[in-house]
């Protein structure tokens, strides 16, 4: 376990490795891999425990009756998932969780963490605290997925999620974490699409792009 690691996750801000060891083992952790395109949680799903994801990332998705499917959010390593529902007993998962890629994740049981013992109380404390702060920063993607998605054209979409990358990149350069599907999907439109109307908009001096990196150009 590499708890230099955890020491720098949002979760664990502010506690020491000897704090984590302990949390760690009030909460049940377990650790498991699995490879890409794996289902982590399926939608229906009841869960009592959050995920850490330690190495890879993950997607958390929607699949509608007829498999259309959008990507709601990633997930990179040191950031948590399904923390929501985990923290609400009984609500079943309204959404599937699956490996971007190949990943690591720490589960930990959220009911013992909101449930404080008198041998960790300092340390819960510390954790609840932590955990407001990611589910409040989480709405505030949500809204801005909301945003990005509330345009009637592919390109409206597009320069509105590319605007939201560049802000908080600090740069018109930015590399985002998706390819064209999960693209597409998290934007709720086609692929092919898509990556016409990119096209378009490189062939018109808006942007240039290779693979996941873009370029916006300054002004437009």
């Amino acid at each position: 376990m590499d708890f230099l690691f955890l020491t720098k996750t949002f979760l664990f801000r502010g506690s020491t490795i000897s704090e984590i060891q302990a949390i760690l083992q009030c909460l049940g952790a377990s650790i498991k891999t699995f490879h890409k395109g794996t289902p982590i949680y399926h939608t229906g799903e009841i869960i009592e425990c959050m995920g850490l994801v330690l190495s890879g990332s993950v997607n958390i998705e929607n699949n509608d009756v007829w498999g259309n499917k959008n990507i709601l959010s990633h997930i990179d390593a040191g950031q948590i998932f399904a923390e929501t529902y985990a923290c609400i007993p009984g609500e079943p998962l309204m959404v599937n969780v699956t490996a971007a890629e190949k990943t690591t994740v720490m589960f930990l049981n959220t009911a013992r963490l909101l449930q404080t013992c008198p041998h960790c109380c300092i340390h819960h404390n510390k954790l609840i605290k932590n955990l407001l702060q990611i589910t409040a920063q989480k709405n505030l993607n949500l809204s801005c997925k909301i945003l990005n998605t509330s345009s009637k054209t592919i390109r409206g979409r597009l320069l509105s999620y590319f605007s939201v990358q560049a802000m908080q990149y600090g740069s018109y350069q930015f590399t985002i974490p998706f390819n064209r599907q999960q693209l597409a999907d998290y934007l709720s439109v086609d692929r092919s699409a898509l990556s016409n109307e990119l096209s378009k908009m490189k062939n018109e001096g808006i942007l240039t792009y290779e693979k996941n990196t873009f370029i916006l150009k300054q002004g437009l």
